[in-house]
């Protein structure tokens, strides 16, 4: 029989010894561990000129890959077929259709009621009509002319050669005896007469001819001219039927049925939807690079749609641009005028080069500097930026592949060296 347990029992005191010191080597561990993590953070606190909450920033990755060098903007579409039909005269126009209509070309869209036109009309037609019978009688009158003209020439041959022909009688006679000095010099007076006479007499017929034609040529402009005015104003009275140049729909109509109408008055537009086209307004600095044929993405309902500039404006109005864009392909189904859409046009693709999402630390640093991120410090760097495009920008130099760098507005940086990232 064992009256106790005394005889089994062991000191443990030696035990718990190494037991503490094993509990000391821990926290002795720990403490170096975080004493270290307070090392690093105490050491880049001081190296950092500033500390901002890095939760409030956007970063990037600088990597390769292709940069297509593009521009976003908004497009407004229009129809390639637009037409405003104007009122050709004053007068009461008489409506045929409505807004909204669809029309055929040659339709009669509406009629104008010009008593003034008309009537300035007639009077153009009797002033041609007065004109030609001007010029008729001017005709016969120059013929008359030329036949008094040839008639007197043909005399003034006659007495020339009769006085010839005496001259020579008196001259014969003379030599021979049978006539005196008197007669011989009176006969050579005559011959020299009828020879001033004959000459005047092709002048003045030369010169009546000259006088006809000129008058002639004066009913003639006349009546051209009254023919020109009569022309015109017979255009201007056939417009008073206003038809349909094409086919299409009546856009607006700019004036009410039995409405008094001016000259040259806006009275209704017609449309072809059938053939739409955008018009741009593109950054003046981007005037150089946009040329007709330059490629274009549109995008609608979340669909992208290729097309190309075909049109750019030779002048800059409030430092834009307008250019006009057509579809290379079918028209996106449910378009409609004056809708807005966004186009994006591409100027160059440049492959394998370094680049990094846009981001306003270009505006911030002027793009000559960028803060790249390493434990939680971000520090300043020179660096050199090439071609640019909506979303991206190039690298040139001061970057290498796999940096992040700070994409956010960095002037609340202040432009220092280094920047703790919170």
């Amino acid at each position: 029989m064992i009256d106790n347990t005394a005889s089994m029992d062991r000191s443990l005191a030696g035990q718990r010894r190494p037991r503490r010191l094993a509990a000391m080597s821990v926290g002795a561990l720990l403490l170096l561990v975080v004493a270290g993590a307070l090392f690093s953070t105490i050491q880049r606190w001081s190296r950092a000129d500033r500390a901002v909450d890095a939760s409030a920033l956007r970063f990037g990755t600088v990597a390769r890959g292709e940069l297509l060098r593009d521009l976003s903007a908004q497009a407004r579409v229009a129809a390639a077929l637009s037409s405003t039909l104007y009122s050709p005269g004053q007068g009461i126009v008489s409506l045929r259709t409505r807004a909204g209509s669809q029309v055929k070309r040659g339709d009669v869209l509406a009629v104008i009621d010009s008593k003034e036109l008309v009537a300035a009309l007639d009077q153009a037609k009797s002033q041609q009509l007065t004109s030609a019978a001007e010029l008729q009688r001017q005709r016969i009158v120059a013929r008359q002319a030329d036949l008094r003209a040839n008639e007197q020439a043909e005399l003034t041959v006659l007495r020339l050669a009769a006085a010839d022909r005496q001259l020579e009688r008196a001259k014969r006679t003379f030599k021979e005896g049978f006539s005196n000095r008197a007669d011989y010099e009176a006969a050579q007076d005559n011959a020299r007469i009828a020879a001033m006479e004959d000459e005047q007499g092709k002048n003045e017929r030369e010169l009546a001819r000259e006088t006809n034609h000129f008058e002639v040529a004066t009913r003639e402009q006349q009546l051209k001219r009254n023919e020109s005015i009569t022309g015109e104003l017979q255009k201007r009275v056939d417009g008073l039927t206003i038809p349909a140049p094409f086919d299409g729909m009546v856009s607006a109509v700019s004036v009410q049925d039995r409405d008094a109408v001016g000259p040259n008055q806006a009275v209704l537009a017609v449309v072809n939807l059938s053939s739409l086209e955008l018009q741009a307004g593109l950054p003046e600095e981007y005037a150089n690079e946009t040329a007709v044929g330059t490629p274009a993405v549109i995008s609608h309902l979340d669909h992208d749609y290729s097309g190309k500039v075909t049109r750019v404006s030779p002048e800059v109005v409030s430092g834009e641009v307008m250019v006009t864009i057509a579809f290379d392909g079918p028209l996106p189904p449910g378009l409609r005028q004056n809708q807005r859409v966004t186009v994006r046009l591409t100027f160059e693709s440049k492959r394998n080069v370094l680049k990094v999402a846009r981001g306003a630390f270009i505006e911030a640093e002027g793009g000559r500097a960028a803060y790249v991120v390493h434990d939680r410090m971000a520090t300043r760097r020179d660096i050199v930026t090439g071609a640019s495009s909506v979303g991206e920008i190039e690298i040139v130099k001061g970057l290498s592949p796999g940096e992040t760098i700070v994409l956010s507005d960095t002037t609340a940086f202040g432009h220092v060296k280094n920047v703790m990232l919170r």
